[in-house]
């Protein structure tokens, strides 16, 4: 493990909190659809709990983070139309500053590791957006796209670090307290961390005692050791079929919203995340990819703790390859 300095965003930029949020959704909601919680019938009765699925699979783009790309757009509008939008992402994050820039008329141009589902890349380029190929992980592409912004001028997005995008994402979790006010958990992946961390601004503002648990891959595990450390700290690996989550350090931003305050991070495997896209497929007609059922692998794993309760599992993403569902469908229906 290494040890990561704060980086220069900690003296410009702040948390949001829950009165951003609402903020943020006035301008979400004329964009982009309330998703919804559906309560899992099959999977409550094999679990032994009750489980709900929030669908943010059924965006537009096919995830949670375009909630995120809508508000910083609106934010920061008169700067994106001038100079145009640059970010570095493994697909979703892209996707939704894309989908923001469609709306505006901006710009945006997207930096991506070389080895990212061809899916997502046809949707960027869909939305409209330049694609650039660079390194094989996360932070390789990020770093190429801060040399990006400062060679032409264009406006830089920080998928990780950036509050506006936090405070657009947290207005999911604003429809989950709405929707289902007794529940009793949340659990959310981390990938950069603003899914989770919205849930921690969110519930634990309503009520303290609403748990938050987040979820990493165990091969791109940064933001576990680092809260489990105290400290951020970097793997330099991201090794898992979740490009979602395949992020090889813990960021600022994030950690500090979620290390006193999360109550779990839970890692899973690869095998755990295929098995959670085959029950979420087979049992409730979901599709999920495999970061969008991390959430689900977690619960399933945590079935006795979560023995009981109400609990909101996040299906974050849809944009699955072709060949990688039908290596799930393959799969046999292990829980019977």
């Amino acid at each position: 493990m290494i040890p990561t300095t704060v980086g220069w965003w900690c003296a410009l930029s702040r948390a949001p909190n829950l009165r951003e949020v609402y903020r943020a959704r006035r301008v979400v909601s004329k964009h982009l659809p309330r998703t919804p919680l559906r309560y899992a019938r099959k999977l409550s009765r094999l679990a032994g709990f009750d489980v709900y699925l929030k669908l943010e699979n059924l965006q537009p783009t096919g995830a949670f983070k375009v909630r995120g790309g809508v508000y910083f757009a609106h934010v920061r509008r008169e700067e994106a139309v001038a100079r145009g939008m640059v970010t570095a992402s493994t697909g979703n994050h892209g996707q939704s500053i894309a989908f923001a820039a469609s709306l505006i008329g901006a710009k945006a141009v997207i930096v991506m590791p070389k080895n990212v589902p061809r899916v997502k890349v046809d949707a960027l380029r869909s939305l409209g957006a330049e694609v650039v190929f660079y390194g094989q992980i996360y932070e390789e592409a990020r770093e190429y796209a801060e040399h990006l912004a400062e060679k032409t001028g264009m406006l830089y997005v920080h998928g990780v670090n950036e509050p506006l995008l936090y405070a657009g994402v947290a207005t999911m979790h604003l429809e989950n307290i709405e929707d289902l006010p007794d529940l009793d958990v949340i659990i959310n992946p981390i990938g950069g961390g603003s899914g989770a961390s919205g849930a921690v601004i969110v519930a634990k503002t309503v009520d303290p005692g609403i748990k938050v648990v987040g979820v990493q891959a165990e091969g791109a595990s940064s933001f576990y050791h680092s809260w489990r450390q105290g400290r951020l700290l970097a793997t330099e690996r991201a090794e898992t079929i979740a490009e979602g989550l395949a992020t090889a350090r813990a960021y600022e931003l994030p950690f500090s919203i979620l290390k006193d305050r999360i109550d779990d991070i839970v890692l899973v495997g690869d095998e755990d995340l295929l098995k959670a896209m085959k029950m979420l497929l087979e049992l409730e007609g979901v599709v999920a990819e495999p970061s969008g059922a991390a959430a689900m692998a977690a619960a399933w794993k945590l079935k006795e703790v979560l023995e009981g309760q109400k609990v909101v599992v996040m299906v974050t993403g849809g944009n699955v390859e072709p060949e990688l569902l039908r290596r799930v469908c393959g799969m046999p229906a292990w829980w019977e």
